[in-house]
């Protein structure tokens, strides 16, 4: 699938399995911290949306102002950030390499690139909207 070309209703009707959608301040800001740090795909980029890729998996970000008829947006906290609770795990990613994209980004890091008990190397970076964005590597 063409991601620069698709039409919205053939990419929604495209969407199987579990999906990830992020209310984001800034999907500009967002698209490009995960392209920097992640090496992720970037389609699609407006100030309301954008398609992200992370090998053959694929997300979404939206603005909040696309979301104006949405029962969430009410739930949004009014302070940032907004992400607490949540990881978004990323199985594929050298944590070390992408600490330092994230370092050289001034981006928080919560925690360094750490071998866990349950088999992987990871580490727990932030973005600006408070995810907590977890690239590991099996050890």
């Amino acid at each position: 699938m063409d991601y620069e070309t698709v039409s919205a209703d053939d990419f929604g009707k495209s969407l199987r399995g579990i999906g990830l959608n992020l209310l984001v301040r800034d999907v500009r800001a967002t698209a490009d911290f995960l392209k920097a740090v992640f090496e992720m795909g970037v389609h699609r980029l407006s100030a309301d949306f954008a398609i992200i890729t992370y090998g053959a998996q694929v997300f979404q970000l939206h603005s909040d102002g696309t979301y104006a008829a949405n029962p969430l947006l009410g739930l949004l906290p009014e302070n940032p950030p907004r992400g607490a609770g949540i990881e978004i795990r990323l199985y594929d990613t050298d944590p070390e390499a992408a600490v330092a994209r994230a370092e050289a980004l001034g981006a928080v890091v919560l925690q360094p690139p750490t071998d866990k008990p349950h088999g992987l190397r990871e580490a727990y970076i932030l973005c600006d909207d408070g995810y907590a964005w977890v690239p590991s590597r099996p050890l």
